[in-house]
């Protein structure tokens, strides 16, 4: 009796061991193996905040990144990530193994859209780069941005968030909202808007709004880092003497703001009634008319040690500089009126 016993003990370990083992060559299979069952070339799944384990688990199975959901916990188990999954919208665009799945969602690696808006764009021509990268229309993101309570703080005359969008590539979910953008570029101006900038502009006795009106007109005449500090300069000098700016680009802006600019800057133009034209009025215009980026604030609050009054372009993107009209009038001639008489 113990002799069959003992063989039957045996039989038992032998089935339990070979099931074992069958079984851990499936759940092994399971693990290793890449798996994708979404249709198309990519398939994006959101993961809102406070979402249980299992419950992630269920929509990574039910997009078809992961197999199933005893491979989702199993692989959590031998991970030990179970409280690190992070929230966000995930893009999976090829076959992973659950533990990679798990490991992308510890990382936080979320799907973010880029987003370039350039310096020197105003509220109009930065809601069109908006509607442009598919995140809404330029109504909508225009909407929030006329609303001037983000900046308040630093600006009480602002009436809107002219100036104060700042420039630079932005990383968003595909869901975010005008609302969201908004907020998101004018943290980018407070991260610029520094302390040493803050302590430059009051030893130049400038407001906020009076350093981001004076960049915004340095970041429209040039592109040119090494001649932001001179064109500050030749503004400064100005602005001392209490000579007018005579700023082609706050006449560009008057002439928008009241929709009567094509395309084109005539003469007529120049003599357009507006407090932002410095052609008219002297000093600075009210407000920014574009958002300036870094180089353009800090020229701003450091302008170039130049005694430079007038500037021209030499139509390549560089500009010549001038002390006295007498030479301001000869640098026109020649890179104006002969130039465009050359090309005709």
């Amino acid at each position: 009796m113990k002799r069959w016993l003992l063989i039957g003990l045996v039989a038992l370990l032998v089935v339990a061991g070979v099931s074992g083992g069958l079984v851990y060559r499936t759940l092994s299979d399971r693990l290793s193996a890449p798996f994708q069952a979404y249709p198309g070339a990519e398939q994006f799944v959101d993961i809102p905040r406070g979402l249980t384990v299992r419950a992630i688990g269920d929509r990574l199975v039910e997009a078809g990144v992961v197999r199933d959901a005893l491979t989702f916990r199993l692989a959590m188990w031998l991970g030990g990530d179970e409280r690190r999954l992070q929230a966000g919208e995930y893009r999976f665009d090829h076959p992973m193994r659950a533990d990679e799945v798990i490991e992308t969602l510890v990382r936080g690696d979320v799907h973010l859209v880029p987003i370039t808006f350039p310096e020197g764009l105003d509220l109009d021509e930065t809601a069109q780069v908006f509607e442009r990268s598919g995140f809404g229309s330029a109504a909508d993101f225009l909407a929030v941005a006329r609303d001037p309570s983000p900046i308040a703080d630093l600006d009480p005359q602002a009436t809107d968030l002219e100036g104060y969008l700042f420039p630079d590539t932005y990383h968003l979910p595909r869901a975010a909202t005008p609302a969201d953008v908004v907020r998101r570029m004018v943290r980018g101006f407070r991260d610029a808007w520094s302390v040493e900038l803050r302590r430059a502009a009051d030893a130049a006795k400038y407001s906020v709004r009076e350093v981001v009106a004076l960049a915004s007109l340095i970041e429209k005449e040039t592109g040119r880092t090494d001649e932001r500090p001179i064109i500050a300069a030749v503004y400064t000098n100005r602005l001392r003497r209490g000579m007018g700016l005579q700023c082609d680009p706050t006449v560009i802006y008057a002439l928008k703001r009241a929709g009567r600019y094509d395309g084109n800057l005539t003469r007529a133009d120049l003599a357009f009634d507006s407090p932002y034209n410095t052609y008219r009025y002297p000093g600075l215009p009210p407000g920014p008319i574009a958002s300036p980026g870094l180089a353009s604030l800090e020229a701003a609050v450091a302008p170039a040690d130049a005694d430079y009054l007038y500037f021209v372009s030499r139509n390549d993107g560089s500009h010549e500089f001038a002390r006295t009209l007498r030479e301001h009038n000869r640098n026109v001639q020649e890179f104006q009126v002969r130039y465009f008489r050359g090309r005709r």
